[in-house]
C-alpha cells in the first residue's frame, strides 16, 4: 500500500525555515518528531561499517563546522543538510508522518581551542578538544507510505549523504557536494533499495536554498510506483545455483579484467570483501539464504543479498553501490530474458 504523492507548493523556502513553521503547527494529519526529541538510538542501521550512531543535538551542540580556508566562509553544516532535507520532505509530503532521522558518523577530524594549543595531549580537558566528522549519512522513515514485496515491508525514505574529503576545504568557497536519495527500506533487514530517478550523486550547490530547491527537485521527479513495480518484478525471476555461482565467480574476476574488456561491460562496484559476504549470506542470512535445499533463488532474495553486504561500506561510497546493487540485478533479469547487456555475469 502506497499513497498518492502530493505536490508541493510553487514558492520555495530553506529547509530550516519549513521545519521549524511546520514543526509548530498542530496538525491531526500528520505526526511530527522535532529534532531534538529524545530517542534511543536505533539498533539496526542502515549502515554499519566503521560508523558511530550520533543525533542531531550532538552535531549542532558539539561539533564545530568547517571553514574554506582561503576566505573562512562557512560550509553547510550536517545538521542544516539534515534539517534542509527534512524540510523538503515535509514541503514535498504534508500529510506524511515522518520520523526522526537515522543518522551514522565516521572519520572523526579532532582539534583544539587556541588556549590549548601548547598543552600537553595528557592534560587537554573535554572543553579544550574540538571535533567535527569527515563523513556524514543519514536516512529518515515516511512510514505511511509503504509496500510489501515477499513478506517484507518496505518504507519510503529519504536521506543523504556528505564527505568533507570531496571537498577543497584549503581554498575558497566554491559549489559544495551531497549526495540525497528517495527510495525504500526494508524493514526487515534495514536494506536501503535505490533506483536511477531516485539519487542524486553529486548535487553541487552554493546554498542551503539551492540545496533545498534541488532535493525537492528530486523528490518530484522520482517514480514510486515505477520502483515498486521494478521490485516486485524480482520475486518472478530466479538463478539456478549454477547461474549464482557463475556471478560469484564473474564478479571477482571483473576486479582484474583488462581495462578494455571492463569498459565493455556494465559497472559493478562491489569489492572481494562484498562478495564474501554474499556467498556466505546466501547459505546463512536469516531472510534471503536460499530457501532449504532448493538450487533456485529469486532475483529479490539475490538482491538484498547484495543491499545487505552494502551496509559494509564507508559512508560516501554506500549510495553508489546501493544504485550499483539495483542496476546489476535488474540487468541480470534482462540477461535471464536473452538481453546481451548483462549475459556476461552469469554464463
Amino acid at each position: 500500500m502506497y499513497s498518492t504523492v502530493l505536490q508541493p507548493n510553487d514558492s520555495f523556502s530553506t529547509g530550516l525555515t519549513v521545519w521549524n513553521d511546520i514543526a509548530q503547527q498542530p496538525t491531526t494529519e500528520s505526526r511530527v518528531i522535532p529534532l531534538s526529541a529524545n530517542r534511543a538510538i536505533h539498533s539496526r542501521h542502515f549502515i554499519e561499517a566503521n560508523t558511530k550512531a550520533v543525533d542531531i543535538d550532538h552535531l549542532r551542540d558539539d561539533c564545530i563546522v568547517p571553514v574554506f580556508s582561503k576566505d573562512n566562509e562557512l560550509t553547510i553544516s550536517h545538521q542544516m543538510f539534515i534539517e534542509t532535507i527534512l524540510g523538503a520532505a515535509y514541503r514535498m509530503f504534508p500529510n506524511e508522518a515522518i520520523d526522526a532521522p537515522d543518522i551514522v558518523v565516521s572519520h572523526i577530524i579532532k582539534g583544539r581551542i587556541p588556549e590549548a594549543i601548547h598543552k600537553p595531549v595528557s592534560q587537554l580537558l573535554e572543553s579544550d578538544k574540538t571535533i567535527y566528522y569527515e563523513r556524514m549519512a543519514f536516512c529518515f522513515e515516511i512510514p505511511t507510505i509503504y509496500e510489501d514485496i515477499a513478506g517484507n515491508r518496505l518504507n519510503l525514505s529519504i536521506g543523504g549523504v556528505r564527505a568533507y574529503n570531496h571537498e577543497n576545504l584549503y581554498s575558497r568557497k566554491t559549489m559544495e557536494r551531497f549526495k540525497v536519495f528517495i527510495g525504500f527500506k526494508n524493514l526487515v533487514c534495514c536494506n536501503l533499495c535505490v533506483s536511477t530517478d531516485g539519487l542524486k550523486s553529486d548535487m553541487r550547490v552554493m546554498s542551503v536554498q539551492e540545496l533545498f530547491e534541488q532535493s525537492l527537485g528530486l523528490f518530484q521527479q522520482y517514480d514510486t510506483q515505477k520502483h515498486l513495480s521494478l521490485m516486485s518484478r524480482m520475486q518472478e525471476q530466479s538463478l539456478t545455483e549454477h547461474q549464482f555461482a557463475q556471478l560469484i565467480g564473474k564478479t571477482r574476476l571483473y576486479q582484474f579484467l583488462p581495462p578494455k574488456e571492463r569498459k565493455a561491460l556494465p559497472a559493478m562496484e562491489f569489492t572481494d570483501s562484498h562478495i564474501n559476504a554474499i556467498a556466505r549470506a546466501y547459505y546463512s542470512d536469516e531472510n534471503f539464504a536460499r530457501e532449504g535445499t532448493a538450487t533456485d533463488i529469486d532475483l529479490w532474495r539475490v538482491y538484498n543479498l547484495f543491499t545487505g553486504a552494502n551496509k559494509s561500506s564507508y559512508i560516501d561510497t554506500f549510495l553508489d553501490r546501493s544504485l550499483n546493487a539495483t542496476n546489476l540485478i535488474t540487468g541480470i533479469g534482462r540477461a535471464l530474458e536473452g538481453d546481451d547487456e548483462y549475459r556476461w555475469f552469469i554464463e
